[in-house]
Order: C-alpha cells, then structure tokens, then sequence
C-alpha cells in the first residue's frame, strides 16, 4: 500500500513538470517565430521500409490536439488522446484530492492496467494503420493537413 503512494506521489510530481515543460516549450514555439519544421527529421522507420513505426503521428496528433482538433488527433495516433484525457484526470484529480487534505476522495489510483491498454492501443494502432497502407493502400497521414 505504501509503495503504491510512492509511486502515485511520482507520477503526479512528474506529470505536473511535463506539463510545465510542455507549457514552456509552448510558450517559446509562439513566441520565437523559428523555422521549427525544418528541425523535425523524417521517421527512418518509414524511410527504410515504407511503413509506419508505432509512433508515427505522434507530433501531428499533439498539434492536432493543441489546436483542437480530436478527431484528427486520434486518426493521427490515439495513444495521444488517451495520455491527454487518463493524465490530465489524474493530475485534475489528484490535485483536488490533495489540495482538500483527502477529505475529497476522487483521486485517480494508478493501475497496471493503464499501461497495458496503451500498449494495446500503440499495437492495434501500428497493425490497422499499415494494414490500410499495404492491402487498401489509404495512407492516413498523408492527407492531413494542420492548420497553423
């Protein structure tokens, strides 16, 4: 009991810094008008074998999110959705529970389980997306566009 604390006192220490270092990283991307697509390497997965690594999409469903598109995000790579709603409950939660001394129990437990259901998603994800590539030849990334 008191190691699953330990590691829920972790997480939520380390959730709330990446979401600060996102938030940094945010700020200076809008403030600093660099040519950050010119930074971004092609994936040498795709490169080499035409198909999609498991974490194709990843970046453009982050934009995609950030701009407020959901489903475009979660064509683009539905682990990134999953991680924004589970994580973002989980700190929302957590720190209500925590900021009410414990008085307000609604604070999410963390679970094995979570990590095995992303996994399944990233699995799921790699197998439909390249399925469609090679059999139907629908590339799925190919047509989105982002807007800025």
């Amino acid at each position: 009991m008191r190691n699953r604390k330990k590691e829920e006192t972790a997480l939520f220490v380390t959730g709330w810094s990446l979401v600060f270092v996102a938030g940094t990283l945010f700020l200076l991307y809008k403030l600093l008008p660099l040519p950050y697509d010119k930074l971004m390497v092609p994936c040498i997965f795709y490169s080499a074998f035409g198909l999609y690594c498991p974490g194709c999409g990843g970046t453009r469903a982050v934009s995609a999110l950030l701009h407020g598109q959901i489903l475009t995000s979660f064509i683009c790579h539905p682990l990134v959705l999953y991680t924004a709603v589970l994580g973002g409950w989980f700190l929302i939660s957590q720190s209500i529970e925590r900021i009410s001394r414990h008085r307000v129990k609604i604070g999410m437990r963390y679970r094995d389980g979570y990590i095995w259901a992303a996994l399944g998603i990233v699995i799921v994800h790699f197998i439909v997306r390249n399925l469609l590539l090679i059999v139907w030849d629908i590339d799925l990334l190919e047509h989105i566009r982002l807007s800025p």
